[in-house]
């Protein structure tokens, strides 16, 4: 993503600094401060060196990870989401695939108290849910929860949109409603698809989709005349609920009666019954000007809460003294992980890929990029039957013979 945004000539956002707390539905049970070491201290204090352990495991799972950078920059592809991950951590990050975050963190040392009032907020904000998902996507959102986390000025759809324009595509705004393979010409794939004016088909050579194929997101594409037939991909997708309003936060429902004395940008939740939201947060618009400051709580602000069903006035009530506005955005934001739910293929047929797959093995923009180059890799190299540059072993060691 880095490199997209210096390719197309955009900034990166300015960051607008704001504490963080953890709220158990009666108190705050972790609040950041202004101090850095005085919030080690009371990490240390709390839960021993748990975050300590935490960090070293995030950091070599990552450090193996960058390899992927690497083995695309020399051109190398895989098949599979399983061939990529071996590639970069062997049996180690398939098996990561397999269990559940909480038993990796269990047994690496980190305490259950800590994978409580910590690793579950963060679980809750980034995909809705809990410890038990896969130790590799928890790994993933780990990362993301990092202090180094960037924007782009104007906001990140303006990647998306640019690298479009650069491509010189020819967008047609259309409904694809079923793919088949070409009996006349073979190789070829035909798609049906309907405009807001007509319905037309197009042959391609290669297609990609870029949508995800589980029953519960309902893409509405048929795959038609394939041998063998297609088959439901496994797994469902995550509902999340995505409320933006414009009001006065509530800060005696988070033990602040007075609002000048509410310190926090975003307040994380654990896992409890009576809670009915994973997060609220504070938002900043996508441009920040010179003199832009955030919001205090005792004035109006913006702010996002996420929540696994739309909230009733009666909850927005409780997080909110009044509000002006309240946009509600409901979608499937990101796959339901279970443990054993396996991964997805990423060619379905001949020159037919599929992007989502490695979102069942974590669900990021980041992710997302990857994949879509490992697919532009492969294609080129299947087109062009260049079978070594597939699929290749002990890669780390090519790449430097290489050199």
């Amino acid at each position: 993503m880095q490199e997209f945004v210096k390719q197309l000539g955009l900034k990166y956002r300015r960051s607008v600094a704001g504490k963080t707390a953890v709220f158990n539905g009666e108190d705050m049970i972790l609040e950041e401060t202004d101090w850095y070491l005085l919030d080690l201290f009371r990490l240390w204090w709390r839960y021993g060196i748990s975050f300590i352990r935490l960090q070293m495991w995030v950091e070599e799972i990552m450090e193996k990870f960058m390899r992927i950078y690497k083995y695309q920059a020399h051109g190398y592809a895989f098949s599979s989401v399983e061939e990529l991950l071996d590639s970069l951590g062997g049996s180690g990050f398939i098996n990561m695939t397999r269990r559940p975050l909480s038993n990796s963190l269990l047994e690496l040392g980190v305490s259950q108290r800590f994978i409580d009032e910590v690793i579950e907020p963060v679980m809750r904000v980034n995909y809705g849910q809990n410890v038990s998902i896969p130790a590799f996507v928890g790994a993933v959102s780990l990362a993301g929860a990092q202090n180094n986390l960037w924007a782009v000025e104007g906001g990140n759809k303006l990647v998306c949109s640019g690298l479009l324009k650069m491509a010189n595509a020819n967008l047609l705004q259309a409904q694809v409603s079923s793919i088949s393979p070409q009996l006349v010409t073979w190789g070829k794939l035909n798609l049906i698809y309907t405009t807001a004016s007509e319905t037309g088909s197009e042959l391609y050579d290669i297609v990609v989709l870029a949508t995800p194929l589980q029953a519960s997101v309902r893409s509405g594409i048929r795959f038609q005349g394939f041998t063998p037939a297609f088959e439901e991909l496994p797994g469902n997708y995550h509902s999340t609920v995505a409320t933006i309003v414009h009001g006065y936060l509530n800060t005696s429902f988070f033990g602040f009666p007075d609002p000048r004395l509410f310190p926090f940008a975003s307040v994380l939740t654990t896992e409890t019954l009576d809670l009915f939201f994973n997060s609220v947060a504070s938002v900043c618009p996508v441009n920040i000007s010179t003199g832009f400051r955030r919001k205090q709580p005792q004035e109006a602000g913006v702010y996002k809460v996420f929540s696994p069903q739309p909230l009733d006035k009666a909850q927005l009530k409780t997080l909110f003294r009044s509000y002006y506005s309240v946009q509600v955005t409901e979608w499937q934001a990101y796959p339901c992980y279970g443990s054993n739910q396996g991964l997805s293929p990423v060619e379905l047929h001949p020159n037919l890929y599929y992007l989502n797959g490695i979102e069942l093995a974590g669900s990021a923009m980041e992710m997302s990029s990857v994949a879509a180059k490992n697919i532009a890799l492969l294609a080129y190299h299947r087109w062009n039957r260049q079978t070594d540059m597939v699929d290749q072993k002990d890669l780390m060691h090519r790449i430097k013979t290489e050199l």
